[in-house]
C-alpha cells in the first residue's frame, strides 16, 4: 500500500505471529532483494478496548517507529473495508489514532496531540525548541516538534537549492536528538500552502510522510508563517493538515493498495 508514494508492506499478523527481526525487515524492505518499501507494517490484535487493530511500524533499516500518518490512513482504509464501516481506531505505540472516511479515496486521521517541550521531543537537554542551535550546511536553526515521533523542521527560501541527500543523515543523527530524528525542509508559499521535502529517520528521502507533513505545518505556524490549516505539498502529492486549538493534528489525504499476496519468509534465508 502507499500514501502519496510513501509505500508500505503490510503484514497481517493478527492470527499468525511472525518471527520478524531487524535483518529480515530490512531484507523485505530492500527494493532489489525483497519487496521494497519505506516501512514495514505489522497488524496485531489490539490491547486497547476501543481499537480495531494494533499497528506496529518498522523503518526500512529495521528500527521501530512510533507513528506514520500515511501508514495509518492505509491501514484504516483496509480495516474500514474489512469491517464495512466509515471509522477506524488504530492502536500504535504512540497511542490510539482515530480515522474517518471523508470521501472516495480520502481519509482523515487524528495524529494526536503535538508535543513541544524539549524533554518530549526528546532532546538531550533543555533548549529552545522553536530555534535549535543546529547548523548542517546549508540548513540551520530548525524547530523541534514531536508528532508521536521526533522532527527537525528547517525553513528555506528555495527548496530546489537544497540537496537533502547530502545533509539529511547528518541532521537525523545530530547529538541533540538521542533517538535520532525525522528531517523536513520547508518553503512557505503562502499562509495556506507550504512545500516540504522529507528525510525519514531510518529510511532516508521519501516521496511523502504524514507525520513529517504535520510537523512541518506545526513548525510553520509556531514561527508565524502560516495559518493553523494549510495544504502541504510533498514530492508524492498533497495533504491537508490542520493543527487544532486543542493541540491535536488532523491530516487528510489519499491511500492506495497496489497488490496483495503471500510472503514466504524462508525464501529470505541465506540472502546476503
Amino acid at each position: 500500500m502507499h500514501g502519496l508514494g510513501n509505500d508500505f508492506v503490510v503484514i497481517d499478523g493478527r492470527e499468525l505471529s511472525f518471527g520478524l527481526n531487524s535483518r529480515l525487515i530490512s531484507m523485505i524492505a530492500d527494493r532489489h532483494y525483497g519487496i521494497g518499501c519505506d516501512q514495514l507494517v505489522q497488524l496485531e490484535l489490539p490491547a486497547h478496548k476501543e481499537a480495531d487493530v494494533f499497528m506496529r511500524i518498522f523503518n526500512a533499516d529495521g528500527s521501530e517507529s512510533e507513528a506514520c500518518g500515511n501508514a495509518t490512513r492505509c491501514v484504516a482504509a483496509s480495516i474500514m473495508a474489512e469491517k464495512e464501516k466509515k471509522m477506524a481506531a488504530i492502536e500504535t505505540i504512540a497511542g490510539v489514532l482515530y480515522a474517518v472516511r471523508e470521501g472516495p479515496g480520502l481519509i482523515s486521521v487524528d495524529m494526536g496531540k503535538v508535543r513541544l517541550n524539549w524533554d518530549e521531543i526528546p532532546l538531550v537537554r533543555k533548549m529552545d525548541t522553536l530555534n535549535l542551535k543546529i547548523k548542517v550546511k546549508p540548513l540551520a536553526g530548525p524547530t523541534a516538534v514531536n508528532i508521536g515521533n521526533p522532527h527537525a523542521v528547517f525553513f528555506v527560501p528555495d527548496l530546489d537549492k537544497v540537496l537533502l541527500e547530502d545533509c539529511g543523515r547528518k541532521v537525523e543523527t545530530h547529538p541533540f536528538y538521542p533517538q535520532r530524528t525525522n528531517v523536513e525542509v520547508v518553503q512557505v508559499l503562502s499562509r495556506n500552502r507550504i512545500r516540504v521535502k522529507v528525510w525519514e529517520r531510518g529510511v532516508g528521502i521519501t516521496k511523502a510522510s504524514g507525520s513529517c507533513a504535520a510537523a512541518a505545518l506545526v513548525a510553520a505556524h509556531r514561527r508565524g508563517l502560516t495559518n493553523r490549516k494549510a495544504k502541504v505539498v510533498l514530492d508524492g502529492g498533497s495533504l491537508i493538515v490542520e493543527w487544532k486549538s486543542n493541540g491535536h493534528v488532523i491530516q487528510t489525504g489519499p491511500h492506495a493498495e497496489v497488490f496483495s499476496g503471500n510472503l514466504c519468509l524462508k525464501n529470505f534465508q541465506g540472502i546476503r
